[in-house]
C-alpha cells in the first residue's frame, strides 16, 4: 500500500476520501470536530506539496435523498476556519456543477463535495458513479478509516480506476498502530472487551484468542457468557441464542491458554433509569427482576489487576451503562487504569472513546481508533476493502 509520501501531487487534482460525519445540533452547529480536525493533516501536506484537494464525504443516513440536514455545507464553513485557506462548497458531488467548482479552483484553495449518500449508488459501489466521481481524481487518497471497511464508490470504485492512489496520514497512523497492537505486539497483550452484544464481537473475540494473553470481558454481553455458567442473571440483557457460542468460546480460551476474566460483581438496579434503585450484589446473587448494569468494586478490582502488568491494551466497549451516572463508576475506573498502565492502550469504537473523553483521560490513551466497526473488522482477523483497494 502506497502513501501519499510516495506520490506525485503537485499541479494535481487530489480526491480525498475522508470522513466528515460529525455530529450537529438542531441549528446546524458542529459539535464535534475531531473527525475534520483528523485529516487536516493530509489536507495541508496536499496544499504544501502544490496539490488541489477535492474533498468527499457521506453525512449521515440521507438514503438516496437530498436532506438538507445531511448537508455539508456546515462542514466547508468549519474547515475552511480551521485550516485557514478558502474552501469552495460544491452543491452535488458529480456532474457538471460539481466539475465547474472543481475547474475554477486555485493553488492553495479546496473543495468539498457534497453528501455521497444523495446518491444510493454510493452505498451499492454502482461503476457509473464511481466513474464520474473519479473525473475529480488524477491522484487518490483514502484518510477515512472509519468507511475503510466498507465496500463503498468512493471508497472502493474510484481507488480501482485511479492509477496513482495511496493511504492518507490518518488511515496509515489506524493501520500502523493497529498492527503494533495486534501483530508484534510487547508482551503480555490484554483485550479488553464490552458493549452490549456478544453476537456483534464474538467473531473478534474469536480471532483474538489466537493473540492475547488474557482477555477481560465486562458490559452486558458478560451477561450471556455467566448465564452459560450457570448462573442467574436475573433481568439482566442476554442472548439467549449465544450461550452454546459462549459455552464454547470459555472452553476454547481455556484450552489455548488464554486467562478469562469475567465480572464477580456488579451494580444492579431495579429498572434502565437514572433514578433506580441500586446496590452492589455478587455475580451469584443478582435479584430476579433485577439487571446488571455496570460492574461492581471487586471487578473493578480484578480487572485493575489484570490490567496492572499489561504492556498492550486492546480496548474495545465500555464496562457497563456509563452514560448513566449511577452506571458510569466502573467505565470510569478501567478508563483510568488504561491510562495510568505503562502500556501502549488503543481505544476503538464510538462508546469507548466517549468513556474515555467523559473520564478526562483521552490525552494519557496511547492512540483512540476514529473507526469503531473498521477496528472491529481488523480485530476479527479480515483485511479492509479500502485498503486492499490501494494496493498496486
Amino acid at each position: 500500500m502506497k502513501t501519499i509520501y510516495d506520490l506525485e501531487l503537485s499541479g494535481k487534482r487530489v480526491l480525498v476520501r475522508a470522513d466528515f460525519n460529525v455530529p450537529m445540533d438542531d441549528g446546524g452547529n458542529i459539535t464535534d470536530d475531531i473527525r475534520i480536525r483528523m485529516v487536516l493533516p493530509t489536507l495541508q501536506h496536499i496544499l504544501d506539496q502544490g496539490g488541489l484537494p477535492v474533498i468527499c464525504s457521506h453525512m449521515g443516513r440521507p438514503k438516496g435523498q437530498r436532506v438538507e440536514a445531511f448537508s455539508l455545507r456546515p462542514v466547508a464553513e468549519h474547515l475552511a476556519a480551521l485550516i485557514g485557506k478558502k474552501v469552495h462548497f460544491a452543491t452535488d458531488c458529480i456532474g457538471e456543477e460539481a466539475e465547474k467548482v472543481v475547474a475554477a479552483m486555485a493553488t492553495g484553495e479546496l473543495v468539498l463535495l457534497e453528501n455521497l449518500r444523495y446518491y444510493n449508488e454510493e452505498t451499492a459501489n454502482d461503476p457509473e458513479f464511481s466513474k464520474k466521481l473519479a473525473r475529480h481524481a488524477e491522484v487518490y487518497i483514502n484518510d477515512a478509516f472509519a468507511c475503510s471497511h466498507r465496500a463503498h464508490a468512493s471508497v472502493v470504485g474510484v481507488a480501482e480506476l485511479v492509477k496513482d492512489k495511496g493511504a492518507g496520514m490518518l488511515l496509515q497512523t489506524e493501520m500502523d498502530y493497529f498492527h503494533k497492537s495486534m501483530d508484534k505486539p510487547v508482551r503480555p497483550l490484554v483485550a479488553l472487551v464490552g458493549g452490549a452484544k456478544v453476537s456483534s464481537k464474538i467473531g473478534a473475540l474469536e480471532n483474538m484468542l489466537g493473540k492475547v494473553d488474557s482477555m477481560v470481558i465486562g458490559g452486558a454481553m458478560a451477561n450471556t457468557f455467566l448465564k452459560s455458567m450457570g448462573v442467574e442473571v436475573g433481568a439482566s440483557k442476554v442472548e439467549d441464542d449465544l450461550l452454546d457460542t459462549a459455552r464454547n468460546f470459555i472452553a476454547a480460551a481455556e484450552k489455548q491458554g488464554v486467562k478469562l476474566y469475567l465480572p464477580v460483581d456488579f451494580v444492579v438496579a431495579d429498572s434502565f433509569s437514572p433514578h433506580a434503585v441500586t446496590k452492589n450484589v455478587t455475580y451469584k446473587d443478582i435479584p430476579e427482576n433485577w439487571m446488571a448494569l455496570d460492574i461492581g468494586p471487586a471487578t473493578t478490582i480484578l480487572f485493575q489487576e489484570a490490567l496492572a502488568d499489561a504492556r498492550t491494551i486492546v480496548w474495545n466497549g465500555p464496562m457497563g451503562a456509563f452514560e448513566m451516572d449511577a452506571f458510569a463508576r466502573g467505565t470510569m475506573a478501567i478508563c483510568q487504569a488504561v491510562a495510568s498502565s505503562h502500556a501502549l492502550s488503543i481505544t476503538g469504537g464510538g462508546d469507548s472513546n466517549a468513556a474515555v473523553k467523559k473520564s478526562g483521560e483521552s490525552r494519557n490513551i496511547s492512540y483512540m481508533s476514529t473507526g469503531g466497526g473498521a477496528f472491529l473488522h481488523l480485530m476479527e482477523g479480515k483485511e479492509l476493502p479500502g485498503v486492499i483497494a490501494l494496493g498496486d
